[in-house]
């Protein structure tokens, strides 16, 4: 049989060992292990990479410890709004949400907006609208409120701060951790795929986006080159459209999956202040899991191997 392989990362940020309770850590190190579980159950089966990679980022969206689905993060308004893309290697079809609410999984709506629509990424309204035509459960917002979430928007309005899922110095006793969730995945086909999802920021304006639906900034994958998924302040992943500057790297100048990932990551995001990490791999089943803050939750598992899960810097 062919090799298959899969990746996932539940955020980064500064996660330190001292300030991790071992229950906490083993809460975080089972949901991760879930997801993974999730997505090999497919791909050993034969199913494909964009299967698998829906099926992990489900579990993480239904586990409230990540900021995602039903543990995203509160707006300046006190509501939960998601963002999540996904993308296919094999035939560059992506699809895209933002901006949307009381829908349980989006990762799953995205993915039915690159197979049932014209379009590619539909925002607010119109992505809600095209939910409800498609059938879409619609969940009320006693299934997203997790108190801890609604606990840190009350601390960030104090201070009218805008938080990356947890601040420094006021929330999780110091961690500050950029909450988004991702996979990406191949398939015994060869078939390589990506997908993101998150609740944003905590307290963020009216209309905020980030690079969770952008695809090149946050989620790309082209079977050519590699598949991509980044956690981290938004706003600098867009700017230097981290996702896709991996994969032109590759594919323009030649450069190996672990050579394009540390230079962006280590180098072209420090320079311009930017925080944070990504996982990727390519039609060969290399994985890298870089970050540049302290620590990343991530895991993956090849098929010729035992599963790796981690949290802190090694």
């Amino acid at each position: 049989m062919n090799p298959y392989a899969i990746a996932i990362h539940g955020g980064a940020g500064t996660i330190l060992r001292s300030t991790m309770t071992p229950e906490k850590e083993a809460n975080y190190k089972n949901g991760l292990e879930e997801a993974i579980n999730s997505a090999e159950t497919i791909l050993k089966k034969g199913g494909t990479s964009i299967d698998a990679v829906e099926a992990a980022i489900k579990t993480l969206e239904d586990n409230p410890l990540f900021n995602a689905g039903k543990g995203a993060v509160f707006t300046n308004e006190g509501k939960n709004e998601m963002d999540a893309s996904i993308m296919n290697g094999k035939d560059l079809m992506a699809g895209a949400v933002s901006g949307v609410s009381n829908i349980k999984n989006p990762i799953s709506l995205s993915r039915v907006v690159m197979e049932r629509s014209e379009h590619v990424f539909l925002s607010g309204k119109g992505a809600m609208d095209f939910a409800k035509k498609n059938n879409f459960e619609f969940l009320p917002d006693e299934y997203f409120f997790v108190q801890m979430r609604y606990d840190q928007l009350q601390q960030a309005k104090e201070t009218d701060s805008i938080v990356l899922d947890h601040s420094e110095n006021k929330f999780e006793n110091g961690e500050k951790k950029f909450g988004t969730v991702g996979a990406v995945a191949l398939d015994i086909h060869g078939n390589i795929a990506a997908g993101t999802s998150t609740g944003g920021m905590t307290n963020k304006k009216n209309g905020r986006v980030g690079d969770t639906p952008v695809i090149g900034a946050g989620t790309y994958a082209n079977n050519k080159t590699c598949a991509v998924s980044c956690t981290g302040h938004g706003e600098f992943f867009i700017r230097s459209v981290v996702a896709y500057d991996i994969s032109c790297l590759m594919e323009y100048k030649g450069l190996t999956l672990k050579q394009a990932c540390d230079y962006v990551v280590n180098d072209k995001l420090v320079k311009i202040g930017g925080e944070g990490g990504l996982i990727a791999l390519d039609a060969k089943g290399n994985i890298e899991l870089p970050f540049n803050s302290e620590g990343m939750y991530r895991a993956m598992k090849r098929s010729d191997g035992d599963i790796y899960i981690g949290i802190y810097r090694e």
